[in-house]
């Protein structure tokens, strides 16, 4: 049987659509429901995997994806207890990360708030490709990957940030899923670290490796050429190789 991978959407929610064809295209069963429709049904553990996807929730207002972690906490915090501890698969990518961190469930799950992503340094929206450095490779989502892959980034609000002792404890536990490099694998900064990302920070896992949030967008990747460069060097759809991963996890 395909594992069943659930998609959540809500007002300003606007990746849930290329989510939904990433992980079709990878081999799951996928459904897209809208989150006043899932306060009603309790059917996440009927589910392998779950998304959070990309936008910008009720308009991204008190902050980046602030409203929708306040709504996950306040319906959601026991199922996803349950379905984490089951052993499901959770990514959230751009929006869906700034909820998941606010949320309290990256880099712990314990629904306390340790790390933010907050306005850019550059304090505008920022959208390009950019080079990915793969850390946890030890993750369920990353395992196969290139060492350096590229994938697209479209926000404003994506700069990863929190103490020292945090910071600290996150790089040596194996946490970073994602660093922001040039092509050569070397540390950046802006353009390349779109937003000032400390560490150059775009992604981290839970302690399993499990749970998944970052800022590029896989979802955009899944055809080699939705590369700008497609024609004239060799790009592996590496966002689609991530939602391949998640499936192989439970076959």
């Amino acid at each position: 049987m395909k594992p069943r991978a659930l998609i959540f959407r809500t007002a300003g929610i606007n990746c849930d659509k290329e989510s939904v064809h990433a992980f079709e295209m990878a081999g799951a069963d996928v459904d897209l429901f809208h989150i006043n429709y899932l306060k009603e049904k309790e059917i996440i553990s009927n589910y392998q995997i779950l998304c959070i996807p990309g936008g910008f929730s009720y308009g991204d207002d008190l902050g980046a994806g602030k409203i929708l972690s306040l709504e996950f906490s306040l319906w959601f915090k026991d199922q996803l207890h349950k379905f984490i501890d089951k052993g499901g698969l959770v990514i959230g990518i751009c929006n869906g990360f700034q909820v998941m961190v606010k949320m309290g469930i990256l880099p712990d799950v314990d629904f306390s708030q340790k790390v933010t992503l907050t306005e850019n340094d550059s304090a505008r929206f920022e959208t390009r490709w950019v080079y990915l450095k793969v850390e946890n490779t030890s993750s369920a989502w990353l395992k196969g990957l290139a060492n350096i892959i590229a994938l697209p980034i479209a926000h404003g609000e994506g700069k990863f940030y929190t103490d020292k002792e945090n910071l600290v404890r996150i790089e040596s536990n194996n946490r970073v899923a994602f660093r922001y490099v040039d092509r050569c694998g070397s540390p950046v900064g802006y353009p390349l670290n779109p937003n000032g990302s400390l560490g150059g920070i775009a992604g981290i896992t839970d302690a399993s490796g499990r749970i998944l949030g970052l800022m590029p967008h896989p979802e955009r990747f899944v055809f080699k050429h939705q590369h700008p460069f497609w024609m004239s060097e060799d790009h592996v759809p590496f966002g689609l190789q991530m939602f391949k991963n998640a499936v192989k996890y439970f076959e």
